[in-house]
Formats: C-alpha cells, structure tokens, sequence
C-alpha cells in the first residue's frame, strides 16, 4: 500500500495544480480536460490514451463558463483523474481499454461535480478567514491583501490535491473490476470506444449547432479540411 501511494502522488499534485489553474492562478487553460487528461497520460506512460480521455471529456466541458460567484464544475482535478484511470489496461499506444476508458469517464465527471461543490467551499472559507480583516483591506494594507491571496491560493492548491486523491482512491478499485470483467475482441473494442467518443462529440457539437447557426458552415469547412488533411498523409 504505502509503494501504491507514492506511486500516485505525482498524479496528486498534478490534480493539485490543476485545479489550482481553474480559477485561481494562472489561469494558463492547463486545466482544459485535453490537455491536463493527456498530462496525466504522459506521467502514466500512455499520453495517448490520456488524449482519447480528455477528448470525450472536453466535448462535455466545452459549455462551462468558469466565472462569477456560479457553481460549475471543476474539469482540472477531475480531467486528471479521468486521464490517469484511462491508461489501466491500455491495450496499444492509441487506444485505452474500453472498462477503463469508460469509468474514467464517469470517475472524471463525478469529480467535476464534487469538485464544483468543493469551490463554493472554498469560497465561503476564504470569505469567513476576510472578514475579520475587512477594516485592513478598506485601510489598503498590502500586508493583509497578499496574506489573503496567499491563503486563498495555497488552500486552493490543497483542495485540488484531496479532490485528486479520493476520487482516485474510489474510482482505482472500480476500474480493475471493469477492466477485468470485459472481454470483447480487438474489433469490438475499437467500435465500443468510437461509439462512445462519437456520441459524446455529437451531443457537444449539437449544442454549439443549436444556438449557432454560422457555426454549421464553419464546422463542414473544418470537416473538409481535416479529412483532406488524413488523406494527403495516407
């Protein structure tokens, strides 16, 4: 146990910085589920299966507006999560194995809702560490306002990285029982994970169409270019 804990802990920090970028700094879209799903994949060894994570994931992501004082969820951490459980079992360098893909999946976006909760938490706690010290702030000393950024930011770094390592904890055990209980072929394999990517590229792509409708000619042109892209290359 303790050799499974050390082994997880960069995946931890990784959640921890993560979702550190979400909202409170640097804001760099590190955070994005692509990316930071395909970040957990490269520190497992499989950055490509991470990728095919963090595709699915980003299409649901896409209609988040992280701004305000709204709950939305928390994609860094979760993504992580998701990215990390998606390389159990990967079966070649493009393809995880479809128990694992599909649980990281669902682990990462039980852990965005969590983690959306977990913000407002840390909301009210850095309201409820300000308040004592309104008069300072109203007085402008520049001593309070970076202790209080300091505190907001290393407890943000915090929740990022107990967030990371529950939902890991949970989903870890969940995977293995999957990943053990599937037993299509290869053909069957690639067909369930295309499905699966297609039906959640498909629901992204619709909402975007719905609301707008230059999007449609944009997306054909970039449809056609793409294509013409993988067939120049063979």
């Amino acid at each position: 146990m303790p050799g499974f804990l050390f082994d997880l802990l960069p995946f931890v920090l990784l959640g921890a910085v993560l979702g550190l970028d979400v909202v409170s700094f640097p804001q760099a879209m590190f955070s994005r589920p692509i990316v930071a799903a395909t970040l957990a994949g490269a520190f497992a060894g499989a950055p490509a299966a991470g990728l095919v994570v963090g595709v699915a994931l980003e299409c649901l992501a896409l209609e988040t507006l992280p701004f305000g004082a709204s709950r939305y969820p928390e994609w860094g951490s979760a993504s992580v999560v998701g990215g990390l459980i998606g390389t159990r079992g990967a079966q070649d360098v493009l393809l995880p194995d479809p128990g694992a893909w599909v649980i990281g999946v669902m682990a990462a976006i039980a852990t965005a809702w969590l983690g959306g909760w977990t913000m407002v938490q840390h909301r009210r706690l850095i309201a409820h560490w300000a308040r004592p010290r309104l008069d300072m702030l109203a007085a402008g000393s520049m001593r309070t306002v970076v202790s209080l950024q300091i505190f907001g930011l290393t407890s943000d770094l915090v929740r990022g990285g107990l967030l990371t390592a529950v939902a890991m904890a949970v989903a870890w055990p969940v995977t293995t029982w999957a990943i053990d209980a599937w037993h299509l072929g290869a053909l069957e394999t690639r067909g369930a994970l295309i499905t699966g990517a297609a039906a959640v590229g498909a629901s992204a792509v619709w909402k975007v169409f719905h609301g707008f409708s230059v999007t449609r000619r944009l997306f054909v042109v970039g449809l056609a270019m793409g294509s013409g892209l993988v067939l120049l290359n063979g």
